[in-house]
């Protein structure tokens, strides 16, 4: 059998103990996926190296204060609540719409994921606007948990479809009743499903900045953004930064001990049979009530709200010009910053595949830990630099488009990962083979195979751009006006009759990526 094409160059590798340089064919697409990764970092190390440079003197009097006190305390109880809040609210939808009888159940499973096309502070202002007095922790919480428990029903309700049922069969042949065989047979299943999209809520709850702004709710988030709007005390705000990172990385740290290491997999196809719906008989209507109330609160109360606001407002809110210039920002910030993610992401999505070993996944690990940055991390650290050392970048398209692809890279590696593992290696090594260069052998063989995933990677940056705010504000180049941009520009001057086409707008263009993401994890399911 022929070796599958190694793409390779030669590089030179030190051996240990003062031995004679050798010789090591690196593939050279593993030479792109470091470069992309050691990118990736320097928002990271950047923060590190202002901690440096100011000394530990200060670091201690910029960390060690009452201030990040308040926001620790803050951050811990809205990270406390939200989570086992949209674990509870995610199991329990994802059971009743995959494994019982609920009348209805892919109509109310289309509506549990239809949240995630609301941007967040959407959501935040439909309630502001809806109930004046809404603020404060608990306020944040609740709309934190109807935003954002999407994220943990996709995973949970598509594992609960893979699920063999013979498992749950033997434990009721042996005498285990219904309640005993969830929570004993079926629930520790869902661990992993839990925890990653546990994991995704967190980091979400870290990042977000237009929700807790709306309900008056202090987070590190916030806190960066007014201290660089207010003073650009680089300093001060790169230490919240820092400690907002080490947030991060707490949350990361505690998945990964959570997940733990039990064996999930079963050997053999297990029984080729999907688990029978269990009949809810007199608790249909109460059970119905939980995803109707669910949809009334998620995405009732946004579309009433906005609705609303435009009739109130009139036609005179459409300002046409204005809305197009808008649109057409965004459309092209998204397609180009969707674009850069992706082929950024072909180097590292590849080496997986075809190449997986240790530096493979030193190399995954640095891409999803910088992936889970806060926007406003990564933007800080863009800024701060462009600043000091290459000011000609700053607040351009180069550097908004730079922070669009090191925040997205993981959405648009996963897809591609996916897409390239059922592409046959077998034809990179026949093009290989008849004379063609190793990027055209890639680019004709695998890369047009993986377009499918690629174009699903692309949508799913795409959203995470449509809906971006932070970086937006502190990156892109003056007389840029995004949707979220104008949206946040009229609800900041309490004119939310003006805001309201932009946030229909926004809404609209994000139902059919969240419809993108529905189908997949069905596919994902098999179904």
């Amino acid at each position: 059998m022929q070796s599958s094409p190694d793409f390779a160059r030669p590089v030179a590798l030190a051996s240990p103990a003062g031995h004679r340089m050798r010789l090591v064919r690196l593939p050279w697409i593993a030479l792109a996926a470091i470069l992309v990764s050691l990118f990736a970092l320097i928002p990271l190390g950047f923060i590190i190296a202002v901690a440096v440079q100011i000394g530990w003197t200060t670091v201690v009097e910029l960390v060690f204060r009452p201030r990040v006190g308040d926001l620790l305390v803050n951050t811990f109880f809205l990270v406390a609540l939200t989570v086992p809040l949209s674990i509870a609210l995610s199991v329990a939808l994802a059971w009743l719409t995959e494994r019982s009888d609920l009348p209805g159940a892919r109509l109310w499973a289309w509506l549990a994921v239809a949240p995630l096309a609301v941007p967040a502070f959407v959501h935040s202002y439909a309630w502001v606007t809806m109930v004046p007095g809404v603020h404060g922790l608990g306020a944040g919480v609740f709309i934190s948990v109807i935003a954002y428990f999407p994220f943990l029903y996709l995973p949970v309700s598509a594992a609960l479809r893979r699920l063999d049922p013979s498992l749950e069969d033997s434990a009721a042949s042996l005498g285990l009743g219904p309640w005993r065989v969830f929570f004993r047979v079926v629930l520790p299943q869902l661990r992993l499903a839990i925890c990653g999209g546990s994991l995704l809520v967190g980091l979400h709850l870290l990042a977000e900045y237009g929700l807790y702004v709306f309900i008056r709710f202090d987070t590190f988030t916030t806190a960066i953004v007014d201290q660089f709007q207010s003073t650009f005390n680089g300093p001060a705000a790169n230490m919240l930064a820092g400690v907002l990172i080490a947030c991060c990385l707490a949350l990361l740290a505690l998945e990964i001990l959570v997940r733990g290491e039990e064996r999930y997999a079963r050997v053999g196809s297990g029984a080729a049979r999907q688990a029978p719906r269990a009949r809810l008989g007199r608790a249909t209507l109460p059970c119905l009530l939980l995803p109707l109330l669910v949809a009334v609160l998620a995405i009732g109360v946004p579309f009433v709200t906005i609705g609303r606001w435009l009739v109130a407002g009139g036609w005179e809110v459409w300002r046409l010009d204005e809305i197009s210039a808008a649109l057409g920002q965004t459309i092209f910030l998204a397609v180009a910053g969707a674009l850069l993610a992706t082929v950024a992401a072909i180097p590292m999505a590849w080496l997986s595949i075809r190449k997986p070993g240790r530096l493979q996944r030193v190399l995954e690990a640095t891409n999803y830990t910088v992936g889970s940055l806060p926007g406003v991390v990564i933007a800080l650290a863009l800024v701060t630099l462009t600043v000091r050392f290459m000011l000609p970048l700053y607040q351009t398209l180069v550097t908004i488009l730079i922070a669009y692809a090191l925040m997205f890279l993981p959405r648009a590696i996963i897809s591609l990962r996916a897409s390239i593992a059922q592409a046959p290696v077998e034809l990179e090594r026949a093009a290989s083979n008849l004379g063609r260069s190793p990027a055209n052998a890639l680019w004709s063989t695998t890369i047009r195979l993986s377009a499918p995933g690629a174009a699903a990677g692309m949508a799913l940056v795409s959203l995470g751009i449509l809906n971006e705010l932070t970086a937006t504000q502190m990156l892109a180049p003056n007389g840029t006006m995004t949707l979220a941009l104008a949206f946040w520009s009229y609800s900041g001057e309490i004119d939310y009759a003006a805001a309201a086409p932009y946030a229909l707008i926004m809404v609209a263009a994000s139902l059919p990526l969240t419809w993108l993401l529905y189908v997949q994890s069905k596919r994902m399911a098999g179904q």
